[in-house]
This record gives structure tokens, C-alpha cells and sequence, in this order.
């Protein structure tokens, strides 16, 4: 996490979390008031619904992003840490005592980090295209080069993440700021010529036009949902910026902003109905549309950035989890850590995006794609929540419940709003996230069978070496590192060096690393070392799922522990192992096939760990599952 001094880095933080944490519910406006009054949800437009529909929308900002996430979920950090991931660990952790009840948080946790895929796909469609969109209120003749135009900043902007965003990055601010200071100076000009729309601020009538809907409301919530989606991000986002410049952010401009421009559109709508056709852009005289535009072009960008990043940082937490195979990462800056990129995740994501513009073709069509993954979240970031006040705070029940009943009921109603739509699109994102939970739980269950496999077959290690420590065995000068998943058996590798080479290192290291369920693990902990017998040691090294794996820096430290190791006479060798899949036991046939075709595509362990690879040695084998 990175720590601010003084005034001049708090402003900097903050001006930074405009533009990274903010992009998402800041573009909102694009589409979310057009699609409350459409013909799908039957709302009548006029002065009462329009002044109640902003009030629903003011009153769950300040409900659900204010009070839930701001001013709450922001105290539940993972060392520095926010998000759904390092929530699941959080809670997981502080209902340790039952192995069942961690077991059942776990799973609603991947659940919801797969869920986050979902809106790493919908967000840029939707954003972008709302935004192109704007050229037909300019001129209908460019109508039929909005779905072009769209695909082609779509391309180009996953074309750019190799080149990494440091430089795009310092804009993002600036724009965001920019952004909403025209969203707050539209908003005021047209609330001063229908000043009845102030109304709005009034919570009864939130709650008449929601009493007025009857059973029809959970249709209109479904829509002014929108306006609340990208709340998620600013939980995300702190281990980036820090609680106080998110805070600072949001009650300072962005709430503000987003208040005044709802209800700015709202007064627009009462004068003139007709702007329903896009209320956005006709809050603009003709000459200005192009500009806004692009200016809306350049902040659904940053909006699809934001998500596009956060995918990359949740695969590879995932990965360090156990939860995902090994994939490429690309650091693209050498001062920021958290600054990576992964090929294999973008073409997937580019792919599953240029799909959902085709496929859906217009924003109000996403629309109704878009909100169920992110409600699902919500509501099991609220019941994760739960079990940190109750259970990591030792808060007493009714405090915990008082704390997080109200959202969970807000939580329900939004996803029962959502789940309306599910047949006119919201099934693709939950689709999504159903598939990466099962790529990620037969992942995570396959290397727990493999490791049982292993540790059943192979024999064990302490009466080996020791064995081993009398022979006459030729010795290289030279230390041997085997890297292992279960410190326990006699590595695959060693024993294959011993058969086909008949030789032994004078220095041999089993090596075990174990990646914990916090974010950070200092360097003072990095490293534990056991000796065995004469000529072995058993190492184990510590990573959090933030921390970036290198074995050779690791093993550095071994020398305080009392193991001094010479990196230039070290060789590595690592266990390849083949998966055959058996009918069994273990898993259901197909997922043993797929463990299987994820195990044989996953990534170099050598480039994952960080070894040179001019000192790696790799040895087969084939395990059956």
C-alpha cells in the first residue's frame, strides 16, 4: 500500500482515485436515467416519478456508496488491502474455528471474484458504446458508424495494456476531475431552470415513488441500479490509494457531481420529454456535442481501464491462492509493483467484450446485462462483512447484525431487481462467472488431489536422505534446490538425479513455498529454514497473495538464518508432472479432463518463481488423479 506524506501526497492520492477508482460510477450517467423511463420499465414520465427517480438515486448513493462502502466496508482492510479477494481471506481467516463454515466462505468468495470478470467485460461495452452513441444525437447520418467507431477504441485500448499505463495513467486524474466539473456545471444550469427538481432531496419522496411502483418496483430498481454500479471499485482499489484519498474523492466532488447531474437531468426531463432519447448529450447545445463526445469517449476509457487492471490484479491473486494455473505476467513499470500485465487475460477479455458489443449491439441492450454480476457482489461482499464484524472484530451479534442487516436487505432487493433481466441479457455475466468458478474450483481441488497423490506414492522423505547421508554416493560441489509442493516425500527430481545420473549435491534444499491468505508478508518472516541430515535443509518461503514470487532473492535471505547459499553454483530442479485423468474417486471425469488440459498449459514455473534459466533442471512424471 502506498503511504502519503503530507498535504502535497494526499492531493496527489486523491487526484489519483478520481480517475482510477471513480471512472466507473462517474460515466454512469450516460445511460442510467434514458433506461428508467424507457418503455421496458413502464415508469411514467413526469414532474412526480422523474423527482422520485432522482430521489431513489440520491438516497441509494448515499445509502449504498456512502454509508455501506465509504464509510463501513472501508474499515475491513486486509493488511492495507481491499476487495472482494482480500475480503473472502479476512473472513476466512476470522471463522477459522470451523472448517466447514471457512470451506462454505471461501467458495461465496471465488464465487464473487468470478462474478468480477463478468463487469471486466460489461463495463467497457457499455461505457464506450453510451459514449459513441452521442455522435447520433449529433447527426443521425453517423448512426451507422457507431458499432465501428465503438470496436475500434475497444481494440485499441486493449492494444495499448503491453505498453503498460503509467503514462495514460497521470491523465486520468486530470480528465476524471474535468469530467465531473461538466457533469456538476450541466447539472446546475438546467436545475436553475427547473428548480422543483430540489424536491429530490426530500427521502419521502424516494420513498412514495417506490411505494407508487407497487410490485412493478423491482423493474425500476433494476434500472436506477446503474447509477450504483462501480461502488465495488472503491473497496478494491485501497491497497492503491489509501482509505482517506477514496474518502476524500467521494464526499468531496464525485458525490457531489453525480448528485447534482442526476438531478440536473431530471429537470431537463420535466421541461422537455422528448430528451429521453439520450438526456445526456441534449444537456448540451448542438456546437459543444462533438467535444462531449469525446470527453465521454475518454472517461469511458478510464472506466474501462480501471476494471481491465483490476482483472490482471485478480488473476494473480487468484493465482497465488491456488485458485488459477500459472499465466504470464508482464511488470510494466520498474517502480510500481502493481503495475502488470497479462496477454492471456486481455486476448480473453478483448474477445468476451468485442462479443457483447456484436452480440447486444446498443448500450440500452447491454443495460440489461449489466448489474446482476455487480449486485451479486455486493451482496456477498455484505455477508462476508458479516463474519468480519462478528467474527474478526468480536463485535457482539447484534452489532454485527445492525451493521450489515440494512445492506443485506438493500443487497437482496437489488439482485432480485437485476435477476428480471436475466433472459434479456443478464444471463452472460452470470454465465461467465459460473464457468471461471468451476475452471477455479476444479483447480484448486485438482492440485489437492495431485498433492495427495504424490504424497501417497512417493516415500518419505527424512528416512531417504538419511539413508542417503551414509552412502558412498559421488557428490557434485554444488547446491541442488528442489522445489516441492509437499515437503513430506522425497522430490520427483531427486530421485530421477539419483537414478539417471547416479550423483548427489553436496548441498541439497527442499524447497516448499506457501502463499497465505494476507496480502503482504514481510521480509523478516520470508523464510524458514529447518536442516535435516548432513548436506539438506528444508526451506520454506512465505509470499502473500500481493507479493511478487522470486526464489533467488529469497533464498538470499537464507544467510541470517544461518544458511549462507552461493546463487552462482545453484541449480534448480523442478518436478514436470503429467496428469493422467481416471475414472475414481477424485473428480467427475470431465473435471479431471480439464485439471488436465489447465496443468499442461499452465506456465513456466521457472518464470513464475523467478529463476534464471540457464540453472533449471526439469524433470517429468506421470500422476494419476
Amino acid at each position: 500500500m502506498r503511504k502519503s506524506t503530507g498535504r502535497e501526497g494526499l492531493a496527489a492520492l486523491t487526484l489519483g482515485a478520481m480517475g482510477v477508482v471513480y471512472g466507473d460510477i462517474g460515466t454512469s450517467p450516460l445511460y442510467t436515467m434514458k433506461e428508467i423511463f424507457s418503455p421496458a420499465t413502464g415508469v411514467p414520465l413526469d414532474a412526480t416519478h422523474l423527482i422520485g427517480a432522482v430521489s431513489v438515486i440520491f438516497w441509494g448513493l448515499m445509502m449504498v456508496v456512502t454509508i455501506k462502502y465509504v464509510l463501513l466496508i472501508l474499515r475491513a482492510d486486509n493488511r492495507g488491502e481491499g476487495g472482494i479477494m482480500a475480503l473472502t481471506a479476512l473472513a476466512a481467516h476470522a471463522a477459522g474455528k470451523t472448517p466447514h463454515r471457512r470451506t462454505v466462505l471461501l467458495l461465496t468468495g471465488v464465487f464473487g471474484a468470478a462474478l468480477f470478470y463478468g463487469d471486466s467485460v460489461i463495463t467497457p461495452a457499455i461505457s464506450v458504446l453510451s459514449a459513441v452513441e452521442g455522435l447520433e444525437v449529433a447527426t443521425p447520418v453517423l448512426k451507422p458508424y457507431v458499432l465501428p467507431i465503438s470496436i475500434t477504441v475497444l481494440i485499441g485500448l486493449f492494444s495499448m495494456q503491453r505498453f503498460g499505463t503509467a503514462v495514460v495513467g497521470k491523465l486520468f486524474g486530470p480528465v476524471i476531475v474535468l469530467w465531473f466539473g461538466v457533469l456538476t456545471a450541466t447539472g446546475v444550469h438546467q436545475i436553475m431552470q427547473q428548480p422543483d427538481i430540489l424536491n429530490a432531496l426530500n427521502p419521502l419522496n424516494a420513498l412514495a415513488f417506490l411505494q407508487s411502483q407497487g410490485w412493478h418496483l423491482f423493474v425500476a430498481v433494476g434500472a436506477i441500479v446503474l447509477a450504483f454500479t462501480g461502488a465495488e471499485a472503491l473497496y478494491a482499489d485501497m491497497g492503491h490509494f489509501g482509505k482517506k484519498p477514496i474518502q476524500l474523492a467521494w464526499l468531496g466532488l464525485v458525490l457531489p457531481a453525480l448528485t447534482i447531474h442526476y438531478m440536473g437531468q431530471g429537470a431537463l426531463l420535466i421541461r422537455d420529454p422528448t430528451a429521453l432519447e439520450n438526456p445526456f448529450f441534449r444537456m448540451f447545445p448542438q456546437a459543444w456535442l462533438i467535444p462531449t463526445v469525446v470527453l465521454a469517449t475518454l472517461a469511458t476509457v478510464i472506466a474501462s481501464q480501471a476494471v481491465i487492471s483490476g482483472a490482471y490484479s485478480m488473476t494473480k491473486q487468484a493465482m497465488l491462492l491456488g485458485l488459477l494455473p500459472r499465466l504470464q505476467v508482464n511488470f510494466t513499470s520498474a517502480k510500481e509493483a502493481g503495475q502488470i500485465y497479462m496477454p492471456e487475460v486481455n486476448r480473453a477479455l478483448l474477445i468476451a467484450v468485442l462479443l457483447a458489443v456484436v452480440g447486444f449491439g446498443s448500450s440500452s441492450a447491454l443495460a440489461s446485462a449489466y448489474g446482476i454480476a455487480v449486485t451479486v457482489t455486493m451482496l456477498i461482499t455484505t455477508v462476508l462483512t458479516f463474519y468480519v464484524v462478528r467474527y474478526g472484530w468480536n463485535y457482539p451479534l447484534w452489532v454485527a447484525l445492525g451493521s450489515t442487516s440494512v445492506f443485506l436487505a438493500l443487497d437482496v432487493v437489488l439482485v432480485l431487481s437485476c435477476s428480471l433481466k436475466f433472459w434479456q441479457g443478464g444471463w452472460f455475466p452470470l454465465a461467465m462467472g459460473l464457468a471461471l468458478f468451476v475452471v477455479m474450483a476444479t483447480w484448486k481441488r485438482g492440485r489437492e488431489l495431485l498433492l495427495t497423490s504424490l504424497r501417497n506414492d512417493d516415500p518419505e522423505l527424512l528416512p531417504f536422505i538419511t539413508a542417503l547421508a551414509s552412502d558412498t554416493i559421488h557428490r557434485a560441489k554444488r547446491t541442488a534446490v528442489y522445489a516441492v509442493a509437499n515437503p513430506d516425500t522425497v522430490p520427483q527430481a531427486l530421485m530421477h538425479n539419483l537414478k539417471h545420473n547416479q550423483v548427489l549435491h553436496e548441498r541439497n534444499l527442499i524447497l516448499t513455498v506457501v502463499f497465505h491468505d494476507v496480502p503482504w508478508i514481510p521480509f523478516d518472516e520470508r523464510v524458514q529454514v529447518t536442516p535435516l541430515v548432513a548436506g539438506f535443509w528444508k526451506v520454506q518461503v512465505n509470499y502473500g497473495f500481493k507479493n511478487t514470487p522470486d526464489i533467488p532473492k529469497a533464498l538470499e535471505l537464507c544467510r541470517s538464518k544461518g544458511l549462507a547459499i552461493n546463487l552462482f553454483e545453484t541449480s534448480y530442479f523442478l518436478s514436470r508432472e503429467t496428469i493422467v485423468p481416471t475414472r475414481g474417486t477424485g473428480m467427475a471425469h470431465w473435471r479431471e479432463a480439464l485439471f488436465a488440459l489447465m496443468s499442461r498449459n499452465a506456465g513456466s514455473v521457472a518464470g513464475f518463481f523467478g529463476l534464471p534459466n540457464n540453472c533449471v533442471i526439469e524433470l517429468g512424471t506421470r500422476v494419476q488423479i
